[in-house]
């Protein structure tokens, strides 16, 4: 019992963002700043490949699309959340990332993402197969 406290303190001390049940997730609308279409430009060293296109599409609303292309598409909705004044997405598989906005750049899941004016033709597609909860941006 003792170590399940002291793992739950140390998750707590570190800042982790730990959700159980992604349907009670409590959505949280995007600031301003933060709605729109993201995209990855260059070789990532988070992502598998120097080809490989890393999307992140916000609502207005909240919700989000995690849109990863390479040599298939993993596409994943999600939430935006928000602890304290940090705001992170939670993956409808219950990956958790930070969203931290850097100038025009958005740091997520170890990458830099730019605003673009609209999302890949593939991560389109999903869309267009299943729509998000809220409109686009």
């Amino acid at each position: 019992m003792k170590k399940v406290a002291l793992v739950g303190t140390l998750l707590a001390l570190t800042g982790c963002v730990r959700v159980d049940n992604y349907a009670t997730i409590v959505k949280a609308p995007a600031p301003a700043e933060l709605a729109g279409y993201w995209q990855s430009s260059g070789p990532q060293s988070a992502l598998v490949s120097p080809e490989a296109v890393a999307s992140l599409i916000i609502t207005h609303e909240g919700d989000t699309l995690d849109c990863r292309q390479w040599q298939r598409v993993i596409a994943r909705p999600g939430k935006l959340i928000l602890r304290g004044d940090d705001i992170y997405n939670v993956t409808n598989v219950l990956d958790t990332y930070r969203l931290k906005q850097e100038g025009a750049a958005l740091n997520y899941d170890g990458m830099t993402l730019k605003r673009v004016d609209k999302p890949t033709a593939t991560c389109a597609s999903f869309l267009a197969k299943k729509p998000l909860t809220s409109a686009l941006p």
